[in-house]
């Protein structure tokens, strides 16, 4: 794949089951939260900036579970880390405002919902 337009569909693809995606989102969601928290105790000087790889944990954890033992297949972040981020963001925005099924019959994707 040579551009975020050929991925997306494949990382779709990749996120059929509905309890795999929830994973997704809950993990981004925490990530994020992560981030801000680490940031703001940070610069009261309440916590080391390397916590930041807190973040990674609580974004990818519960991601992983979700392919290993959801939708048994592997990571996309394996092979296409970059983009797979940006799809992970993507896909929690379509998801919290209820939007994925119409953009995934847009792309061809045949997630479940």
């Amino acid at each position: 794949m040579t551009s975020f337009d050929q991925f997306w569909p494949f990382y779709l693809g990749e996120h059929l089951d509905p309890l795999n995606r929830k994973f997704h989102v809950v993990g981004t969601v925490a990530a994020v939260a992560t981030v801000v928290t680490v940031g703001v105790l940070a610069s009261l000087g309440m916590i080391a900036w390397w916590w930041i790889l807190a973040a990674l944990v609580v974004g990818y954890g519960p991601a992983w579970v979700g392919h290993f033992f959801i939708e048994r297949n592997r990571p996309a972040s394996f092979g296409n880390p970059y983009w797979s981020l940006i799809a992970d963001f993507r896909l929690a925005w379509f998801e919290l405002r209820g939007a994925l099924p119409v953009e995934a019959a847009r792309v061809g994707a045949r997630c479940r919902f």
